[in-house]
Formats: C-alpha cells, structure tokens, sequence
C-alpha cells in the first residue's frame, strides 16, 4: 500500500492558482516583459484562514509560515503580529476536494485502486503493478517527483497495511516497510501519528505514553477499557497485526487496457488510431471468456496531470471493435467541450466498466432479431451524441394514478422491456380516455357548474374563458394514500369540449359536502384543475 499526503495542499493549490492566472497575464500580453505583475504573492509566508469559534484563525499555512513559529489553530491577529507581512487567503474546502480528486485521478495511470484519505491524504493499492514501474522504491520516486514538480509538497511511505503506511508520511519520507516489520518501523513514531482522535492522544500523553512502541507494549485489554476498541484496532493495523480494505474512488473495471506513449500525442488521428486498437484488444479481452461490453470509459492523462474521462454505454453487449470505434467517434463530435490534449496525452486507457455474457442467437431467419440490433445501434448512436437518459422509452405501470401511469426508462436499458409492453386496447370509434401528454403540474382554473358535483359549464383557463358544450364523466380516481403518508382527496376527472372544438382534461379535487372541509356551516367551493390536452 502506497500512502500520499500533501501537507501543505490548501497553499499549494493556492500558489499554483496564482502563477496560472501571471502566467495568462504574460502570455496575453498584460506585461510585454512577461514578468510577473505581483511577484510579493510568491515571497514570505503564506496562510489560509477559516472562522472558528467566531473568530479567524489559521486553517492551513506553507513551510515558510511555519518557520517562523506560526501554527494551525492561532489566531489571525496574532499571526499578524508575529508576520505582518503574512500573505492571507480565506479557506475554500470544496476546492481542497476538487484539487484532491484531481490528484487521485492522475494517480488512476499507476492503478485503479485509489482511495481518499482525509484530509489531503490518498491512499494506492499497488499490488502487482509496482514492476511495470522499476520497483516500488522507483514508482514511489516518480509519484512524488512529478507531484513536487507540480508545486505540491508530498510525502510517501510504502507498507503491507494502509494505517501503518499512513502512518509513516506524517514523520518519515520516503520509507518502504517489508511485510512483518511494520511494528519496528512506527514503534519510535509519536501517538499523533497514528491519526486517533485528539482527545485519546491527549489521554495517552498524560497517561505517560507518548510513542506508538509505549502504547503497544501495554495490554491490549487495559487500552481498549480506557480508549474504546477502534483505536486498540487502529493500533493493531498500525503494527501490522490487523488490516482493513481501503475503499477506492471508482469500483475495479472488468476488463482494463492501456496504451502508454514514450512521447505525448496531440493529434486527432493518433488519438483516434490509439482507442481504436484498445478497442480491438478489448474486445479479444472478453471474447476469451465470452463477454460483451456495457458500459465502456475512455480515460486520457494529460502531461500536466489532468484527466479526461469519457464514457458511453450500450443497448446491448458490444462484441465488434469497430462498434466501440464508432460509439466514441460519435461521442468525441458531439462534446461541447473539445478534447484539449494540452500538451500531449503520454498515457490513454480504454475499459469495460459493465460486462455481460454474450447469449448466441439465430438471427438469420429471424427479421425481427436484425430490426431490433439495428434499433438498438441507432439508440446508441444518438445516445453518444445527445446522453443516454435524453433517449428514452415509456413502460406501463400497474397504478390507476394517470401521472404514474407510465414511466420514461433510458432506452438502451429498457429497450426489449418497451417492446414487449402491453398498453390497453383502444375502443374502436370511441375517443382515448386520456390525453396522451400531461401537464408536469396541473394548472389551476375557475370553473362554473350547473350543479355542485357535476361536469363545469365554463371555465377560465390562462386568462381565457370556456364555453363547455360537451363533457363526459366523471371518472373518479382515489389517490394512493399509502403513498402520500397523508389524506389525500379524491380526483372526479372529466373530458369537455368548448364551442371552439378543443378537448380538455379536467378535474375537481375533492368530493362535494363529503372530503371538503366546512367552513362557518357553509361548504368551500371546491378547486378545479387542468391536467391535460388532447389533440
């Protein structure tokens, strides 16, 4: 387990913020010397505040910072006395998280097992994948070289468990611990490694305990009374007596492969010709266990560390590589936002994230077998372009509700369910029930009718007013109380036609003098809706 943590992330993202935008400013011309126009932001200490306890104090600073004595927690007046030249930034977690997401997605080109460990903290299971490296020794080098490279302060431990790695990056750099001498390599390290709760390192350092060997040589029975047993298991994963799974970002793909550049490409063509052989390798991937591809994600790293993820599904499980060619041909056209390789791509991995077994069928006398593949790549074509849940399909439901009558499912999953629904007959000659669109909110309208609970003779709909010439109903629909979680009134449901021949879909909320509460011994006039229009 290879362990990262970035002590000082919240300035380092800060400082490297700021020499892109000098770096924009030189290059549109906003200084012709190309200097930069703000260079005290780069010299002296540099801290980040936050409100706490109604007051501002020191959320996180750079090494220069701690230097000269300030701290995490002191006060923003008194690190001002101590350096009133200090540079000062208001905290912004969201984009502490964003840049550490960053980070572990440029560490997914070393493997895709990468967790987040809060705070500015990850964590990489590199089993069996630190040869294609040089070696763990050599991988740890080139994680932290190009990330120092990058402006950010790191420090790596490599150990056979996640807590004992982790760990080792708060007191050592650089440490690679075999598997059985985790206990000798932390046993000199404080108790504030270990990450417990403060209240338990206090505890302990008043207890006499100050090293993680101290506490270890007493029971474990006396420590789990008086610290409770996660920290006794945070100990023993520490010591290396005891592990627990890291959680990765993004589940494990079922089929991964990779091509890796010696020199960065940024040309369309390379690019294109490099997914389609990954296309053709994917494919004798799972063909070899007879599998076709779902879900497909086409991952490229870029030089400067940022990652683009592109990702297209699938109506039916893809066995030809040219179809996977296409489907991101198709999806690459229609991005709103190019692909910029920036300054080259040096590292692109193509995956099947979702997998099934592929089930032979006759289809040469079948017609109907070949109309549904060719539906089922058309929606997926238009899918690529537009997204899946843009291209949709309408499944009955077993309900009475005319707003949950139908459901719209994503075609490309629901596509052989739609074509097997059964929807109910029409009546020959007669008009439909319903409408075949509904409004999302019915619309409230003022309605006249002759007798309390029977079909309106005007109403007022959008400012316009309605003679009713013909009306048919009532068609009385109970709503579903075990749903609503409250007593719901019941729906009288009519279909009316004005002089001008427009047919509307309206309803009265609430029987007459039975659901509709009383006010002053006089019974409220019930309200009126529109839900719908048909042609």
């Amino acid at each position: 387990m290879l362990s990262l943590w970035l002590p000082r992330l919240p300035t380092d993202r800060i400082k490297r913020q700021l020499a892109k935008t000098l770096l924009v400013e030189a290059v549109i011309g906003s200084r012709e010397d190309g200097a930069s126009s703000r260079p005290e932001l780069f010299d002296g200490a540099t801290i980040v505040v936050a409100r706490q306890n109604n007051a501002l104090q020191i959320f996180a600073l750079d090494d220069a910072a701690a230097h000269l004595g300030l701290a995490t927690g002191l006060p923003l007046a008194n690190a001002r006395a101590i350096c009133p030249e200090v540079q000062v930034y208001d905290a912004d977690e969201a984009a502490d998280t964003a840049a550490q997401n960053a980070i572990a997605d440029w560490c997914d080109r070393f493997t895709p097992l990468v967790a987040l460990d809060p705070p500015y903290g990850l964590f990489l299971d590199i089993t069996g994948c630190a040869h294609l490296f040089g070696g763990e020794a050599t991988m740890m080098q080139l994680v932290c070289g190009v990330l120092t490279a990058q402006g950010f302060a790191v420090s790596a431990a490599i150990a056979g468990t996640a807590v004992c790695a982790r760990t080792l990056t708060r007191h050592v750099h650089g440490r690679i611990v075999r598997d059985g001498e985790e206990a000798g390599a932390v046993r000199p390290l404080p108790i504030s490694a270990l990450g417990a709760d403060a209240a338990v390192v206090t505890g302990l350092r008043r207890a006499g305990l100050k090293t993680i060997g101290e506490v270890a040589d007493r029971g474990r029975h006396e420590i789990t009374a008086r610290f409770g047993a996660g920290f006794t298991t945070l100990l023993e994963q520490a010591l290396g007596q005891g592990d627990a799974p890291i959680s990765p970002r993004q589940p494990l793909p079922d089929y991964i492969v990779e091509k890796r550049f010696a020199e960065p490409v940024a040309t369309e063509a390379v690019i294109s010709a490099t997914l389609s052989g990954l296309a053709v390798r994917l494919i004798e991937a799972m063909a070899k266990q007879g599998k076709g591809a779902r879900r497909l994600e086409a991952r490229f790293f870029r030089t400067d560390g940022a990652v683009r993820t592109i990702t297209v599904d699938t109506g039916q499980a893809v066995t030809r590589g040219e179809v996977i060619d296409r489907l991101f041909r198709e999806r690459l056209e229609a991005l709103s936002d190019p692909l910029d390789p920036g300054f080259g791509f040096d590292f692109i991995r193509l995956s099947a994230s979702h997998t099934e077994i592929v089930v032979q069928q006759q289809r040469d006398l079948d017609a109907n077998m070949h109309d549904n593949d060719e539906l089922a790549a058309l929606i997926d074509r238009i899918a690529a372009r537009i997204g899946g849940k843009r291209v949709v399909v309408h499944l009955p439901q077993d309900t009475h509700i005319p707003q949950r009558a139908v459901l719209a499912a994503p075609a490309q999953y629901h596509l052989a369910a739609a074509t097997q629904a059964v929807w109910p007959a029409r009546v020959v000659g007669e008009p439909p029930l319903r409408p075949l669109r509904l409004f999302e909110r019915p619309e409230q309208i003022k309605v006249i009718a002759e007798v309390p609970d029977g079909p309106p003779a005007r109403f007022v709909w959008r400012r316009a007013a309605h003679a009713v010439v013909r009306a048919e109903g009532p068609e009385r629909v109970a709503m579903e109380w075990w749903r609503a979680g409250s007593a719901v009134l019941t729906r009288d449901y009519f279909r009316v036609e004005d002089e001008e021949g427009l047919r509307f879909w309206l309803y009265r909320n609430g029987l007459y003098d039975r659901e509709i509460e009383q006010q002053e011994g006089k019974v409220v006039a019930p309200n009126w809706f529109m839900h719908g229009l048909f042609a």
